[in-house]
């Protein structure tokens, strides 16, 4: 059974940093495209950064561009989020998932994506 478990996530300042991890289980992930979402109080579930199978291409929400790094291992079937300059704006619950389709290109949309995590909250503070 696919599995994707979150971590790192908690309370920080604003202007303050984060490593976000999402490791994944049960099945081959080196072939497949990871993305990043949050999802804030109130608000949809919204794309914030995602990363090719190979590692060579990323892509990010403008909200969050210059300010955040998305990085993978595939080694160890983890991707990761660095984030930094956090705002109080970025106070969401983050979600990691894989794509539907194997040597595919990254995806910025919800149903592109097959399997996800449970999320990790990330809380910062004015």
């Amino acid at each position: 059974q696919v599995q994707l478990v979150e971590s790192g996530g908690g309370l920080v300042q604003a202007g303050g940093s984060l490593r976000l991890s999402c490791a994944a289980s049960g099945g081959t992930f080196s072939g497949y495209a990871m993305g990043w979402f949050r999802q804030a109080p109130g608000k949809e579930r919204e794309f914030v950064a995602t990363i090719n199978w190979r590692g060579t291409s990323t892509n990010y929400a403008d909200s969050v561009k210059g300010r955040v790094s998305i990085s993978r291992d595939n080694a160890k079937n983890t991707v990761y989020l660095q984030m930094d300059s956090l705002k109080p704006e970025d106070t969401a619950v983050y979600y990691c998932a894989v794509d539907r389709c194997r040597y595919c290109s990254t995806y910025t949309t919800e149903d592109k994506y097959e399997y996800w995590g449970q999320g990790t909250q990330v809380t910062v503070s004015a």
